[in-house]
């Protein structure tokens, strides 16, 4: 019988945005302890020293710089983008500016990771990109859900590209998450609401599914958007 994370288990190698912190961290710290090797990219270390974990310091904003990392690293069995930052607004008050880093950072460097390292990914590679429940529309967030959406309508075309090579591409759209970005003092003026199951979602909840996602009991499931809210999107 084949287990449901066992890829890991030959040391496969997985690239993670995003490892310094929230949900990134935790999808790292999960990989990492079904056996995964994972390199991770961002900014600042992580706080988790493991054997198997290889951080590299890079700015995703810089596309030189993040070319030139993803030249040096080479092929990879899985991707997994979790890099991401909220920046709020109502009508009147979005900044082009915030737009434009999040429309960098959400969907440039979904691109350019792709771009980059598909064609080195081998048969049954995954792909997981993680996108946001407000990508339907929320007051307040519309520059957000913009970039949020995006990732879903490339994901499934991704997914409809590499569907020959058995590769599965997938998005996990969190509602709020209990992570450093939800108490950002930058977006007081939106606050989260709390689901009806009474709490916020855990981070480790996402790194499950992420987990999941890479395993071959997922090899089937591909160019999805799964939500994950607490029953928030249920009202």
């Amino acid at each position: 019988m084949t287990a449901l994370v066992d890829g890991a288990r030959e040391g496969r190698r997985v690239l993670v945005t995003g490892v310094s912190s929230g949900i990134g961290a935790a999808i790292a710290e999960g990989l990492l302890d079904a056996g995964w090797r994972v390199i991770g990219l961002s900014r600042t270390a992580p706080s988790k020293v493991h054997a198997n974990l290889t951080h590299v310091a890079v700015d995703l904003a810089d596309a030189a710089a993040l070319d030139r990392v993803l030249a040096e690293i080479g092929a990879v069995d899985a991707l997994v983008h979790a890099a991401g930052i909220l920046r709020v607004g109502r009508i009147g008050e979005q900044s082009l500016a915030d737009g434009a880093a999040m429309w960098r950072l959400h969907v440039e460097v979904a691109t350019q990771l792709v771009e980059r390292l598909a064609p080195g990914l081998p048969e049954s590679g995954r792909i997981v990109l993680l996108g946001s429940r407000t990508a339907a529309g929320s007051a307040g967030r519309a520059q957000y859900a913009a970039t949020k959406a995006a990732l879903v309508g490339m994901a499934r075309s991704w997914a409809i590209e590499l569907a020959p090579r058995r590769i599965t591409v997938n998005v996990i759209a969190p509602g709020a998450t209990d992570t450093p970005m939800l108490r950002d003092p930058a977006r007081t003026a939106v606050t989260p609401r709390l689901p009806p199951m009474g709490r916020f979602v855990d981070p480790l909840e996402i790194a499950a599914l992420a987990a999941f996602l890479l395993s071959p009991g997922a090899a089937s499931l591909t160019g999805q958007q799964i939500v994950v809210c607490g029953g928030a999107s249920l009202t």
